[in-house]
């Protein structure tokens, strides 16, 4: 049986589906019997939603403008 720690290790990998079948199994295993370990997959998983919903919207063009301006040039 995996730990949280190795777990949280595998999290990344598990949500952008690059694990081993054999990592993958292990991991679901583990989501399945620790609450702690599915409270944070499911917040992971939820941001990633978040994010990706958000990104798809074009930003205004002031928010853009003030944003910009924001922006620290690169040396």
């Amino acid at each position: 049986m995996m730990d949280c720690d190795h777990c949280e290790q595998l999290l990344q990998p598990y949500l952008d589906r690059v694990l081993s079948e054999e990592e993958q199994l292990v991991a679901e295993a583990h989501l399945s019997e620790c609450a702690w370990c599915s409270k944070r997959y499911r917040f992971e998983a939820d941001l990633r939603l978040l994010v990706k919903t958000s990104c798809a919207y074009e930003m205004p063009p002031e928010l853009v403008a003030k944003l910009s301006a924001l922006r620290t040039p690169l040396v």
